[in-house]
């Protein structure tokens, strides 16, 4: 029999390691552990409280959400809080005398939730603020990406929403009025903006209040219409456009996924061989994410219609910021780095600056010998203004300076693995802005690429 909501005692707790191994728990708990397998030492066996222990491990914050337990013939419907500290997570489990009897646990979330498939296409279930409690696994194998990565997390992270046909969002007129909803449009955003239709219904506590949504996804068959090309546009330009870059993005990307997801053994330990092998894969597929997108921006700059639009921006925050993406490559190798004070007003658009200063600098970074160092400096030339990122590396002779800026140009073979467009890209881009990238080289001496970009003399209030 279930217990009145507000008749709630103290909180049954446990702790865990950093490895998540269980180092206590308080009775109640630690009964239900032992009847399931696990012991003190071990990893959690309750599914629930194994998948939060990842989530927190791998996102390194405090998470409260629901959790359904069970205790013999008994399920339980408890909100848990779980804080990392530098010790490990604590784990506080409160409500523990709320028991769900068949039909609230129907209510609540179905028996075998991650094994079913709702309808066709799979399912997912929110608590009562709206965060991912569990999805399907077998949107794993449908839609491309692993379910577990997506607990804890706002809704809004996962699924964007867009009007239906008549312009409506259903999904908001369910949640103000605890309705179902049906045939919802949306994005997966977790993978790669796949087009969804979602379908659901509110559910409701024993205590009549709100407790989050459970639901259905279909995927959506879109046809989409293809625009006249513009003039100049080759038949590469449209493959990559409409069919290479999203076709390669998506399963790229969920490469990476799983690999980063074996690599972190969030699922259990694994032989360190197998780790190895993982972080290769992951870092062999981000190579290749790497190249798409330079091909991808290499489409876009050689568009005729090309342009970009620029504002009142301090590239040296810009620079600042880049070097901070970069910090902990530069560090693997022992690198020092200074960077300028103050601010460098310029008109510029921040994306594409911020692009150009991480390729300079991981040129800056792939170049420099080991304990080097790495500067960069704030430049003003006449009604130009700028960052130049200089290196301690080998130095380029005068005569391959204009070559180091050519398509698919790699004057070391294959050191650094890159593309050949890094360079290309961003003196196009800076060209788009008004500016330029100069080089500054010599054998021996190492390389100064300056950024230079028009000055903005009267920066706009509030402009960063």
């Amino acid at each position: 029999m279930a217990v009145a909501p507000d008749a709630q005692g103290p909180p049954i707790c446990a702790r865990v390691d950093n490895r998540g191994m269980l180092l206590a728990a308080d009775a109640p708990l630690l009964r239900l552990i032992l009847m399931s397998g696990g012991h003190i030492g071990s990893e959690l066996t309750v599914p629930d409280l194994a998948a939060l222990v990842r989530l927190v491990r791998q996102t390194g914050t405090a998470v409260t959400q629901q959790a359904m337990i069970g205790d013999g013939p008994d399920v339980r419907l408890v909100d848990v809080e779980a804080v990392p500290d530098e010790e490990g997570i604590h784990l506080a489990l409160h409500r523990w005398d709320r028991l769900l009897s068949p039909p609230d646990i129907l209510g609540v979330a179905d028996a075998d939730f991650e094994n079913a498939r709702l309808e066709t296409d799979g399912a997912w279930r929110t608590d009562a603020q709206l965060l991912m409690v569990r999805m399907a696994a077998a949107l794993d194998r449908d839609f491309g990406f692993l379910p577990a990565t997506t607990r804890g997390h706002p809704f809004s992270r996962i699924f964007r929403l867009l009007p239906d046909p008549t312009g409506d969002i259903p999904f908001l007129a369910a949640l103000a009025n605890g309705t179902d909803f049906k045939d919802q449009p949306a994005e997966l955003i977790v993978s790669d903006k796949i087009p969804v239709l979602l379908s659901g219904r509110a559910l409701v506590g024993e205590d009549g209040r709100f407790a989050g949504l459970s639901g259905q996804i279909r995927l959506v068959q879109t046809q989409q219409i293809q625009a006249p090309p513009p003039r100049g546009v080759s038949d590469f330009d449209l493959l990559l456009a409409s069919q290479l870059e999203p076709a390669l993005r998506g399963p790229i990307g969920r490469a990476i996924d799983h690999a980063d997801h074996l690599a972190l053994q969030t699922d259990g330990p694994l032989r360190q061989d197998y780790v190895r092998y993982a972080e290769d894969i992951a870092g062999a597929a981000r190579h290749l994410l790497g190249l798409v997108d330079d091909l991808a921006n290499l489409n876009a700059i050689e568009q005729p219609d090309f342009t970009i639009a620029t504002e009142a921006l301090d590239v040296a925050d810009v620079a600042r910021r880049a070097a901070g993406l970069l910090a902990v490559r530069r560090m693997d190798q022992g690198l020092s780095m200074t960077w300028p004070d103050g601010a460098i007003w310029v008109a510029g658009e921040f994306g594409r600056v911020l692009q150009i200063l991480v390729n300079l600098l991981a040129n800056a970074i792939r170049y420099s010998p080991e304990g080097g160092q790495i500067r960069m400096e704030a430049v003003t030339h006449a009604d130009m203004a700028g960052i130049a990122v200089i290196d301690a590396g080998k130095g380029i002779a005068p005569e391959h300076h204009e070559r180091v800026f050519g398509k698919f140009e790699r004057l070391d073979g294959n050191i650094g693995g890159g593309s050949g467009l890094g360079l290309y890209i961003s003196r196009r881009l800076a060209r788009a802005m008004g500016g330029d990238i100069l080089l500054d080289s010599q054998p021996g001496q190492g390389a100064r690429f300056t950024l230079l970009l028009k000055a903005w003399n009267a920066p706009i209030s509030g402009a960063a």
